[in-house]
């Protein structure tokens, strides 16, 4: 007659509680935790809220919701001061003109899109060219701001603010033509005033000190 082996089942048991005093203090740590965390968070939407309220007011330019909701939405903004703020703006930037540069050659490339007239085939490669010089511009900025030349990198955001302007200028010089960039241009527009007007708030801070 076979054995039949039992297996040997080790008895679970729970472990002891720890110590009143002890458990005390870890709710105590982890509530400390939690209202540092609500606070920094609280603290950074105020600001992100002031500085867009500050910036709206300062150029009729910069939309109060685009601005709050684009910082806002960055990586990083949850602990940003002023210039961490600034430096995120000019982000921004960079990977939204990265990106317009990269949808106007796939409109130019795309058999299966509507056949389009002259006029609007030559606007789209003028805004090509624009938004490639945009995209070494924003890089150029974000270079000047971290090494502190602020004056600098005001004349490369101006560029990017220009090219963005001139695109959508070229699509509305011909009466009727819609522009199949035109929030693009706007937000590209918008980020670069929104980076502009913070740069020169930090230059005129730094000459007061």
């Amino acid at each position: 007659m076979p054995y039949h082996i039992k297996p040997h089942m080790k008895k679970m048991t729970t472990p002891p509680p720890p110590p009143p005093h002890t458990s005390s203090l870890l709710l105590l740590s982890l509530l400390l935790a939690a209202a540092s965390v609500i606070h920094g968070t609280a603290a950074a939407e105020d600001l992100i809220k002031k500085t867009c309220k500050a910036l709206a007011k300062e150029d009729s330019n910069v939309q109060y919701g685009f601005c709050a909701a684009a910082l806002a939405a960055a990586p990083a903004s949850g602990c940003a001061t002023l210039r961490g703020l600034t430096s995120i703006s000019i982000r921004l930037i960079r990977y939204n003109v990265t990106d317009t540069r990269c949808r106007i050659k796939q409109m130019l490339r795309d058999k299966r899109a509507p056949r389009r007239d002259r006029y609007a085939e030559l606007c789209l490669r003028d805004c090509l060219e624009m938004y490639s010089g945009a995209v070494s511009d924003a890089k150029a900025a974000m270079r000047e701001y971290n090494s502190g030349r602020l004056a600098e990198a005001s004349v490369h955001l101006s560029a990017v603010l220009d090219a963005a302007s001139t695109c959508e200028d070229g699509f509305e010089e011909r009466r009727g033509e819609a522009s199949p960039l035109k929030k693009r241009n706007n937000d590209t527009f918008q980020l670069s005033a929104m980076a502009l007007t913070l740069v020169h708030d930090l230059q005129t801070a730094q000459l007061k000190h």
